[in-house]
């Protein structure tokens, strides 16, 4: 089997998670493939993502390490197989991957959660709002790299828009509604398009308003990405140098309490609708 030259986050994920079971059971990944009767360097290779395995062979090893949690064995063999061939994937070596992973995220979350407190959510820009983000970046992108983005950025909300709509809460900070990316006019239509669409059943958008004062993870922004088992969750966080990408035990029940309490200082969901049309009449 030929190894994957870029893993994706999701194989990156299975991977990591097959680490964490293996190390809980106290055996080596030489141990591992010994009783797996397979290379030793097959555990490995898998651990990183650089290699699928089957479902039959992820049971066999979940047996090994003695795992007693069918429902994340479960979530985890509906992992196995190959690279997903996920609408993202027509833009892989035209963009960023770090965009693709968080599109392969959010493809399979069970739910979504976001913390937005200097850029409104990706999932919800307008083709003109993001344009004009991305016309900001020093030094500036290629036209074409420009108008990729934008495109790919338009399709991400098939995750979240329609029918089988993935839930979504996203928390908004006034200083996000503010800015006016694009000028007045831009911001104008950017905020009107959040509110129209924030009676859907699946959406719920709650702003942090300038007099709620300080909170936690104030001037951060991420995105919490939920899976069939809680152990699968993912938390994606920007940075300079690209995206990052958390999934350690102890830091999802760190964000999940952080968000918890975020949401606690946030305005309700009808009053945040208020204060969004309170920034549309002062532009």
């Amino acid at each position: 089997m030929a190894p994957r030259q870029t893993p994706s986050i999701r194989q990156r994920r299975f991977g990591a998670e097959l680490r964490r079971m293996r190390q809980a059971a106290g055996m080596t990944a030489p141990q591992a493939a010994a009783m797996l009767s397979t290379d030793r360097t097959v555990i490995a290779n898998v651990e990183a993502g650089r290699f699928g395995i089957s479902e039959e062979r992820l049971r066999r090893l979940a047996s090994i390490y003695e795992c007693d949690n069918p429902p994340l064995i479960d979530a985890l063999a509906s992992m196995t197989g190959g690279r997903s061939t996920g609408w993202w994937e027509e833009y892989r070596g035209k963009i960023p991957p770090g965009f693709l992973d968080v599109s392969e995220l959010e493809h399979y979350a069970t739910g979504l959660r976001t913390l937005q407190t200097a850029h409104l959510p990706g999932l919800f820009q307008t083709e003109e709002h993001a344009r004009a983000l991305f016309d900001l970046l020093v030094p500036a992108l290629p036209r074409l790299e420009v108008e990729l983005r934008v495109a790919h950025r338009l399709e991400r909300r098939r995750v979240v828009m329609g029918d089988n709509g993935v839930p979504y809460v996203g928390i908004i900070h006034e200083a996000a509604l503010r800015i006016q990316v694009g000028g007045p006019k831009v911001a104008r239509a950017q905020l009107t398009h959040l509110l129209e669409i924030s009676d859907h059943e699946n959406l719920t958008f709650l702003v942090i308003p300038f007099t709620a004062g300080g909170f936690p993870m104030a001037g951060e922004s991420l995105m919490y990405a939920e899976a069939a088992d809680p152990n699968l969750d993912t938390v994606h966080m920007d940075s300079p140098s690209g995206a990052i990408f958390l999934d350690s035990p102890t830091q999802l029940e760190n964000f999940r309490k952080r968000l918890n309490l975020i949401e606690k200082v946030a305005l309700g969901a009808q009053a945040s609708q208020d204060a969004i049309r309170a920034v549309i009449r002062d532009l």
